[in-house]
């Protein structure tokens, strides 16, 4: 309780962040269902070129669920830590973080959480609404079910951790090359293709499957999609989970020992 209070103010900031700049948050959003829609289309035209109902296990039903909820999975888990880094290097804004008695990674990770506090509460609702809404349609009976909202929500906490640990480590590259704006669009389009955001992961061959699912990156999108659509059950669902965990553990030991090493490198540009 004591450090919640200690980072308290940084969630408020990131609550007045979101709501301050609203127009970014809602052209963010419109571009990511321009992207889902676009998506939809394409998979359309797939489906109807071909005369099997599913493809790799997924009707096309169960493809248009399957884009929603990973338009609201990239919502929950997007984090723009790394970018931030980034710039505060760049304008020399980065002193007057370090100088703080606090942990420098958990100041970033409670303005994030402030900011999602509002974005989740006006997106996570309507979305699974939604996506139950197609389901109903395409099934013609209800498929919700609330044990599996709440480990797709678990799962999705645990994926938003991961990709916020690895965007720290992979931020911490800025205090050498100084700048990552040009690598950071490269990293969100490889990353992109791994955590299964583009076409599900069960659509590769076999043996790149198997390695792509060890991979943090399918932790991030494909793990919580799959949970909600129900392809992991049981024996399964526990290990993709504690996989999650295990990758949680990993990047949070690897993010305290490059803070140790790399913090020594700072200079900036500006500032």
């Amino acid at each position: 309780m004591k450090k919640l209070r200690i980072y308290k103010p940084f969630i408020g900031a990131g609550m007045q962040e979101a709501a301050t700049y609203r127009v970014n948050w809602l052209f963010y959003i419109l571009g990511n269902m321009m992207a889902c829609l676009v998506s939809y289309f394409i998979w359309k035209a797939v489906y109807s070129s071909g005369e099997n109902a599913a493809i790799e296990g997924f009707t096309m039903p169960q493809m248009v669920v399957y884009l929603v909820m990973m338009f609201l999975t990239n919502t929950i888990i997007g984090s723009d830590v790394s970018y931030v880094i980034g710039e505060e290097i760049r304008d020399g804004a980065i002193s007057m973080r370090m100088l703080k008695p606090i942990s420098y990674n958990a100041t970033f990770l409670f303005q994030e959480i402030g900011n999602k506090l509002l974005t989740e509460f006006i997106l996570v609702f309507p979305l699974v609404i939604s996506a139950e809404a197609l389901r109903f349609v395409f099934n013609g009976s209800i498929q919700f079910k609330v044990n599996v909202l709440i480990l797709y929500l678990i799962s999705g906490t645990l994926a938003y951790l991961i990709n916020f640990l690895f965007n720290i480590c992979f931020g911490f590259a800025a205090f050498i090359t100084k700048n990552l704006w040009g690598v950071n669009l490269v990293k969100e389009c490889i990353v992109g293709f791994l955590s299964g955001a583009i076409i599900p992961l069960s659509f590769l061959p076999d043996s790149v499957e198997k390695v792509f699912l060890f991979l943090p990156f399918s932790s991030l999108n494909y793990t919580p999609v799959m949970i909600y659509l129900e392809k992991y059950n049981g024996i399964t669902l526990l290990y993709y989970v504690g996989l999650q965990i295990f990758w949680v553990a990993v990047f949070w030991v690897l993010s305290k020992i490059l803070w140790k090493t790399i913090s020594r490198r700072l200079s900036v540009q500006g500032g």
